[in-house]
């Protein structure tokens, strides 16, 4: 049972939205929410229900490439999807396009390692083979990734949005990356900013913005905020 408080933010009467945080190889936690989000709409239908993964689906946990082929199908049937780009996979994107090995070692180094496993592509791999080691369609997915995405009141982006500059004005760097003056800023950011990129024990509630990133890599729990009409509430995985 979703336990649903006010939010400051609103959808159409016939739209749901169940979106969840950084999940970097997490496989099992992402199948078990997914499986929450299911039972779920079975229970409670909708005309409408958007499912939507907010990026780092790579990196750090045990299985990132079971993470993008998961996304890749149909995990969820019945709802609209939408896959948002996350910083790490831009690290992944500059490490393969990059003229030099900086931008490789700097992602290998955050992570990306346990992601070229995940492919089964050893440390002692030169770079110039990864790209034809890697699935095409996996990384066809990645290249296609979005940056950001509106619903109703809400705007879902992996990081956040800088304060002061127009929605549609924001740069894809802060887009992905941003922190401050984001996370500290309390006026009106036009939309309540759905993000991740930036892990906390326990989902963040702001009038202005909510922060999902709850550590699923480092022990602590998968969550999936569940916004409808004008109330929201969360779905998480055991840590």
């Amino acid at each position: 049972m979703i336990e649903f408080s006010a939010s400051s933010a609103s959808l159409p009467q016939d739209t749901r939205v169940y979106a969840i945080g950084d999940i970097h190889g997490c496989l099992k936690k992402l199948a078990s929410l997914h499986g929450s989000i299911a039972e779920d709409l079975r229970a409670r239908p909708v005309a409408d229900a958007c499912l939507i993964h907010l990026g780092d689906y790579i990196d750090r946990g045990p299985d990132s490439a079971g993470v993008i082929a998961t996304l890749m199908a149909d995990p969820v049937p019945g709802t609209r999807k939408v896959n948002l780009m996350g910083n790490h996979e831009a690290m992944l994107l500059d490490a393969l396009d990059a003229d030099d090995e900086d931008a490789a070692e700097h992602w290998r180094e955050n992570g990306g390692a346990d992601t070229l496993a995940s492919w089964g592509i050893g440390q002692s791999t030169a770079r110039a083979a990864w790209i034809s080691r890697i699935p095409p369609a996996q990384l066809e997915f990645v290249r296609a990734l979005a940056p950001v995405h509106r619903e109703g009141g809400y705007l879902f982006a992996h990081a956040g949005i800088r304060p002061g500059l127009k929605l549609n004005a924001q740069s894809e760097h802060d887009l992905l990356w941003i922190r401050e003056p984001f996370l500290s800023f309390s006026g009106d950011l036009g939309v309540v900013v759905v993000h991740g990129h930036t892990p906390r024990p326990e989902p963040v509630l702001r009038p202005n913005r909510i922060g999902i990133d709850t550590g699923a890599v480092y022990g602590g729990d998968l969550t999936c905020i569940v916004l409808e009409v004008d109330r929201l509430g969360f779905l998480q995985t055991a840590g």
